[in-house]
C-alpha cells in the first residue's frame, strides 16, 4: 500500500528485512573485523555486547552470510535460561545427534557429552567448523551452564578446538564472564554495538530505502535529525519511527517525510506505551 506510493519493493524498515538493507557503521565494522577474526583463526571464543535494539543478532546473520556455509555451520542456542544439562543436550541435536539419544530422562551428561564430542568430530572430518551463538547470554543465571559450554572448547579432534563460541547480549554479561575465569581466558576478542551517530542514521536510513529499491531520498533533514534525537541511534526504534511515518507520509500525500511526521510517529508510541503500563 503505503511502500508503492513512496516508489519501494517493500518495508525497508521491517526489523527482518533482507541483509541488502544492511548498513555499515563504524561499530558494526569493527564488531565483524572481531568476529571474523576469531572464528577463521580458530580463537575459541568472543562477545558481542549491546543494549536491546541495537542490531546484534542481525550483525551475526551478516556474518555468518560473508563466510563459506560450506566450512561454518551456525547454531543458535536462544534459551540461555534451561539448565546445563538441557542445552547440551539442545545443543547435541542441533549438530545432528539423534533426538532419542539425548532427550531422554534417564540420558546422563555424559552421554550428552559424548554425543557432541561424536559430532564435532564428524564435522571436522568434513572441514566444517560449528559455531555456536549463545544469544541473550546476560540472561545465564547458572555458573555451571558457562562452565559447560567453555568446556566444549577442549573438543579437539585436530590438535585445535573447530569450535566456535559467540556470545551476544547486553553490557552487564561482561561482567558475567569476567567472573568465570578459565571461560574469560577463552574469550578472544570483545565488541561493543553503540547507537548510531547522526551521521550514521541518515546513512543507515538511505541504505535501507536502497535495499527496498529506494531512488530517492525521502526524509527531510530535519526529519533525520528529529528521528536521530527520537530514537537515540538505536536501529530498532529507528525502524519503527520510520515506518509509521511513511505511513503518516502516505495518509498526507507529502513529497518527503517531515520532522513533524517524525514526532508525531514518536508520540503515538509514547502514548501507546504509557497505555501499556497504566
Amino acid at each position: 500500500m503505503h511502500q508503492a506510493y513512496w516508489g519501494l519493493r517493500g518495508n525497508p524498515f521491517d526489523n527482518d528485512n533482507d541483509l541488502r538493507g544492511y548498513y555499515a557503521g563504524e561499530a558494526q565494522e569493527e564488531a565483524l573485523l572481531r568476529l571474523r577474526y576469531t572464528i577463521e583463526q580458530r580463537k575459541g571464543a568472543a562477545v558481542l555486547l549491546g543494549d536491546t535494539g541495537l542490531g546484534k543478532t542481525y550483525l551475526v546473520r551478516v556474518l555468518a552470510a560473508g563466510l563459506d556455509s560450506t566450512q561454518h555451520r551456525f547454531i543458535t542456542l536462544r534459551f540461555p535460561q534451561l539448565n546445563a544439562q538441557e542445552l547440551l543436550a539442545y545443543l547435541a541435536v542441533e549438530l545432528g545427534a539423534d533426538p532419542l539419544s539425548v532427550e531422554t530422562p534417564r540420558v546422563g551428561l555424559d552421554r550428552t557429552v559424548r554425543e557432541i564430542e561424536r559430532q564435532v568430530e564428524y564435522l571436522a572430518r568434513q572441514d566444517v567448523a560449528p559455531v555456536v551463538v549463545v544469544d541473550e547470554a546476560h540472561l545465564i543465571d547458572s555458573v555451571a551452564v558457562f562452565h559447560s559450554l567453555r568446556l566444549l572448547l577442549n573438543i579437539q579432534p585436530m590438535g585445535t578446538s573447530p569450535l566456535t563460541l559467540l556470545f551476544l547480549g547486553q553490557p552487564e554479561l561482561a561482567a558475567q564472564i569476567a567472573r568465570v575465569a578459565p571461560l574469560a581466558d577463552r574469550v578472544a576478542t570483545q565488541s561493543v554495538l553503540r547507537p548510531f551517530t547522526a551521521e550514521e542514521v541518515a546513512g543507515y536510513v538511505q541504505r535501507r530505502l536502497e535495499g527496498a529499491g529506494g531512488e530517492r531520498p525521502l526524509f527531510t533533514d530535519d526529519a533525520l535529525k528529529s528521528l536521530h534525537v527520537l530514537s537515540g541511534g538505536t536501529p530498532r526504534r529507528i525502524n519503527r519511527l520510520c515506518d509509521l511515518a511513511l505511513l503518516l507520509g502516505f495518509a498526507d500525500e507529502s513529497a518527503q517525510v517531515s520532522a513533524t511526521q517524525i514526532e508525531t510517529a514518536a508520540s503515538e508510541f509514547q502514548t501507546t506505551a504509557r497505555a501499556r503500563a497504566a
